[in-house]
Order: C-alpha cells, then sequence, then structure tokens
C-alpha cells in the first residue's frame, strides 16, 4: 500500500497528539469526518500505526537518570544472546535494547532515579547476567533533542 501526502498527514498529526479526535484532524487537513476515519482504519489495518500510547513525564515520576549502556557478551552464542535478550525484557529500567555491530554487542537506555539506582540496578541484574562480559555506562549530562516522532515525509 502506498501512502499519500493526506495519510502523511494524518500520521504527523496522530504523532503530535494521538488523542485528537476525527473531527479535529478532519478540519485540520480539509477532509470530512468519515474519509477520516477510513484512513486512519486503513492505516492501522495496514500497520502504519502500531499503537496509540500516552508518554509519561520521566522527571515527574522520579526517574531523573538516563544511563546508556553498552554491553559485550561473554559468548557469541545463540545461547548468549537469547539468555540476554530472555533477561532484558524483564527488566523495567531498560526502555530501549538494541543488537548493535562494532565493538560491543547490545546498547541499552536505562532510566532510574538517580545514580544509586542505577548502581543497584547494575549490580544486582545487568551484572548479574551470567552472559555479560563486559558493560561500559555513559551518564546522560543533558538532553539536547528528545523526540518520539518519526519523520514521514
Amino acid at each position: 500500500m502506498q501512502i499519500d501526502s493526506t495519510d502523511r498527514r494524518i500520521l504527523e498529526l496522530l504523532q503530535e497528539n494521538s488523542q485528537f479526535t476525527m473531527k479535529e484532524i478532519a478540519s485540520r487537513i480539509n477532509l470530512s469526518v468519515t474519509p477520516v476515519h477510513d484512513r486512519i482504519r486503513k492505516l492501522e489495518r495496514e500497520g502504519y500505526i502500531d499503537k496509540y500510547v500516552c508518554l509519561l513525564n520521566r522527571r515527574k515520576l522520579g526517574k531523573s537518570l538516563i544511563v546508556y549502556c553498552n554491553i559485550t557478551l561473554d559468548k557469541q552464542k545463540r545461547e548468549s544472546f537469547e539468555d540476554f535478550n530472555q533477561a532484558i525484557v524483564n527488566m523495567s529500567e531498560v526502555l530501549e535494547c538494541s543488537v548493535v555491530s562494532g565493538n560491543f554487542d547490545y546498547m541499552l537506555k536505562v532510566v532510574v532515579e538517580d545514580g544509586e539506582a542505577y548502581n543497584q540496578f547494575y549490580q544486582h541484574k545487568l551484572s548479574a547476567l551470567k552472559s555479560v562480559l563486559h558493560i561500559s555506562s555513559y551518564f546522560v549530562i543533558s538532553e539536547i533533542k528528545y523526540s518520539t516522532g518519526i519523520s514521514v515525509r
């Protein structure tokens, strides 16, 4: 399925605020409500829209520290990767986990309250995994850009 400029504008608006009503979206793109509704359902059905979420303010929730971790596994075996993947999925502190190329195997984005909370996470969860050989931690001093929006142009 190909999407057109109207579909792209709808996706932009939904990324801006997924709680926009059909009527609000329709008025912003100069269409009536029914075609907007049909287009959104089509975008959902075709997988352009995965889900609708609420983004929380991590600072208001006391989660002020972001840490990026580079992880190297001890063995480059399927079992090591599977064990690590399974463990990471259950760690609420980890917002993102990606397998990467280069000098390490994984990159994690971790969000916690403070340095002590990260130390507890590091010692009791991350370094406790048998498959982990090395962890490099990078503490975020300041966020220059934060966005969840994906360019649809």
